[in-house]
């Protein structure tokens, strides 16, 4: 499979990067084997692996030989490239594409080695956008995603650089992003291709009806990836602001029937607020843009109906109403949704969680995630089959 094809895959996809040091960070992984790296990522999931070539980073046109030996899956060559010649080795070494930097090439250089990638049966056209700025190394993910929001829709485009989450990665997806590259945060990890599976792996959770920063950084502790306040005047788990949600998760502004500014990573708006009828929809969106659909079903009746029509539907489904530590698992095994959410079920009093609930619906979830994983990954070994954007 060619380089942008796989990158092209329904879901989100990764680049897995091998890389020993950073020119930021210093040494990440003094001995890492790229073979076994390489080989390793494609298992985990990813649909495809950049390697570094450059010595500043402690890599070698040998680290893409070894990887090209080790796996089947494309291959980006990474460093920092000017000439026909060394595109050429890097083509010759394996390479399925190659990066170009625009900051480090004028218009007619680019313009020149693009042709010559063509020329080489390579992949091109494909853009990356970076969090970090090459010159002081700072991340910027607001403004990166920003970037990618913006980006031609008919171009294949990669969120590079500051992704250590599953909801940072769901945050380029729903900015737009077709795959994401991560280097740093695989190479720190005590296992890389553990770590590659988890930033992959569906669906996220959701702990809905916060009303208080403990309850919050609770769910957070606990792996929660969306966090939700309710800002409808009528909620009995209405929350008076956006509380405080740290980078490494994506916080989430409930309305119903209408919406004011909040700083909310993403909207879920209910059109109405569902009369007598217990099931309902509302959609997420991001920046204004519909990104998910919302079912708010009674899910605990274990109404094959509700079941059958959600996992019916295409796109990213985000399952509420009714879900808790005993009943996730089995949504979850149904469905396979983008997300679950709960709320009412993890309190102990309106709009106040019991944080054990809490931290046992987010274990179950997981739970549910790794087998629907493990069935995924054994009838599409290119990786997690969630929705593209």
């Amino acid at each position: 499979m060619r380089f942008a094809e796989a990158l092209a895959q329904p879901g989100l996809q990764a680049i897995a990067e091998v890389k020993r040091r950073s020119p930021s960070a210093g040494d990440l992984r003094p001995d890492a084997d790229p073979a076994q790296l390489a080989s390793q990522f494609a298992n985990a999931g990813a649909a495809a692996v950049s390697v570094l070539v450059d010595e500043r980073f402690g890599g070698t046109i040998d680290d893409l030989r070894a990887a090209r030996a080790a796996t089947a899956v494309p291959l980006l060559g990474k460093g920092f490239f000017s000439t026909e010649g060394q595109l050429r080795e890097l083509r010759d070494a394996g390479a399925d594409a190659i990066l170009l930097i625009l900051r480090d090439l004028d218009d007619a250089a680019m313009t020149r080695l693009l042709t010559y990638t063509q020329e080489l049966g390579l992949d091109a056209q494909v853009i990356g956008i970076n969090a970090r700025d090459l010159l002081t190394f700072t991340i910027d993910r607001r403004k990166q995603l920003e970037l990618v929001a913006r980006a031609p829709q008919d171009r294949l485009i990669i969120a590079e650089s500051g992704v250590h989450t599953r909801a940072q990665g769901a945050a380029a997806e729903l900015a737009g992003a077709d795959a994401i590259l991560v280097g740093s945060a695989l190479m720190q990890a005590a296992d890389p291709p553990a770590k590659l599976h988890e930033l992959l792996s569906r669906p996220l959770v959701k702990v809905c009806g916060l009303t208080r920063q403990e309850d919050v950084d609770v769910s957070v502790e606990a792996g929660a990836d969306l966090l939700g306040f309710i800002l409808a005047e009528r909620s009995p788990r209405r929350a008076e602001a956006v509380l405080d949600v740290p980078d490494t998760a994506l916080s989430v502004a409930v309305f119903v029937e209408d919406t004011v500014e909040t700083p909310a990573d993403l909207i879920q708006f209910y059109p109405d607020d569902g009369g007598s009828v217990r099931g309902r929809e509302a959609t997420l969106l991001r920046d204004g843009r519909a990104v998910a659909r919302v079912l708010d079903q009674p899910w605990q009746d274990h109404d094959p109906v509700h079941w059958s029509t959600a996992a019916a539907i295409e796109g990213r489904v985000m399952l509420a109403g009714g879900l808790g530590p005993e009943n996730v698992r089995a949504a979850i095994a149904a469905v396979q949704p983008w997300a679950v959410d709960a709320s009412s079920s993890l309190e102990r009093a309106p709009g106040v969680k019991d944080h054990d609930r809490v931290r046992a619906f987010i274990e179950e979830a997981r739970d549910g995630r790794r087998l629907d994983g493990a069935r995924q990954g054994a009838e599409t070994p290119a990786g997690p089959a969630s929705e593209r954007k």
